[in-house]
């Protein structure tokens, strides 16, 4: 589970977004005011947003008000790899984080993943917009650490309080029997990579009654898996999420004794309030194993009213 997703048309739009600030200013428009520290207030400060990531869209929608989010992600808007709904993704304009539309709404922060383009954060800079990034999330630790980090930031940090017990109640739920023996699996992405070892998917895995059969054999994160050597060693659960020829190559019709899942891409690549819905997600796929279903490709191992029984939707 990935914290950030390739970056597209930022730093190509850099130029031409200083020339049309710098007209601006000018011109006298009041850009001065993007450099405030924070609103005025007569009760607590908190900050208007621009999310750039939609892990930080995610984090956001939970823990700021509504009005404090200016912008989320155009990522968000995708409902198959959002982490966001499609009904809380709706709530929010969405930007493709050219710096030109950010410097548009006038945020007082603007929130972006790790890898953040150069360009971008040269550009806020020296406008004088605070900019902050999340961590890369390889561990269920580190994405609480993240939820923590965004509602402070937002000027709500007991929110983020309240969505990391949320957090660590889905993972108790979806934990294994203590008699339970791991199950090994294989989590095979598009192109045929794997989520490998010190990943966050991996650590949930492991949490919830999995073995992460790449992370053991020393694969790390987005590393070549090859078909034959899935073949030559079949796990006992293969997830598979995104497309590929590789993951629905016909030789994997001869793994008789694997169980074949399709993981929806919208669960794999944030941390935040995704845990919560990747931990029921595994935890059901475990009980289907348990029950002896060989293939729950193409649907869920549960079915939502399960999930939500057990506090895990």
């Amino acid at each position: 589970m990935s914290s950030v997703r390739p970056e597209r048309g930022r730093q190509g739009r850099l130029r031409g977004a200083l020339v049309v600030i710098g007209c601006m200013v000018a011109l006298g428009s009041g850009l001065v005011a993007l450099s405030r520290p924070w609103r005025a207030s007569s009760g607590p400060v908190r900050p208007r947003i621009v999310s750039l990531n939609p892990c930080s869209d995610a984090i956001l929608a939970e823990v700021a008000d509504p009005d404090q989010i200016l912008a989320i992600s155009s990522y968000s808007k995708n409902p198959d790899e959002a982490s966001l709904s499609p009904a809380a993704a709706a709530r929010f304009p969405s930007t493709r984080g050219t710096v030109e539309e950010v410097v548009a709404l006038q945020p007082d922060l603007v929130i972006d993943g790790a890898y953040a383009a150069p360009s971008s954060v040269t550009a806020f800079g020296r406008l004088g917009i605070r900019f902050e990034t999340m961590g890369t999330q390889r561990s269920v630790a580190d994405t609480e650490a993240d939820v923590r980090r965004v509602a402070a930031l937002a000027g709500h940090p007991e929110r983020g309080e309240v969505l990391v017990r949320r957090m660590e109640t889905a993972l108790a739920a979806a934990a294994p029997p203590a008699d339970f023996t791991p199950l090994d699996a294989v989590m095979w992405e598009g192109g045929g990579i794997v989520a490998g070892d010190d990943t966050l998917i991996g650590d949930l895995m492991s949490r919830t009654g999995f073995t992460n059969v790449a992370g053991r054999e020393g694969f790390q994160q987005a590393d070549l898996y090859p078909l034959e050597r899935l073949l030559a060693a079949p796990p006992r659960v293969l997830m598979t999420s995104g497309s590929g020829r590789a993951l629905h190559h016909p030789a994997l019709a001869a793994l008789h004794e694997t169980t074949r899942a399709d993981m929806p891409q919208n669960l794999l690549y944030c941390g935040g309030p995704t845990v919560i819905r990747t931990a029921g997600w595994l935890a059901a796929l475990r009980e289907a194993v348990r029950r002896g279903e060989k293939n729950v490709s193409g649907r869920k191992p549960a079915d939502e009213r399960g999930l939500a029984e057990r506090g895990l939707s």
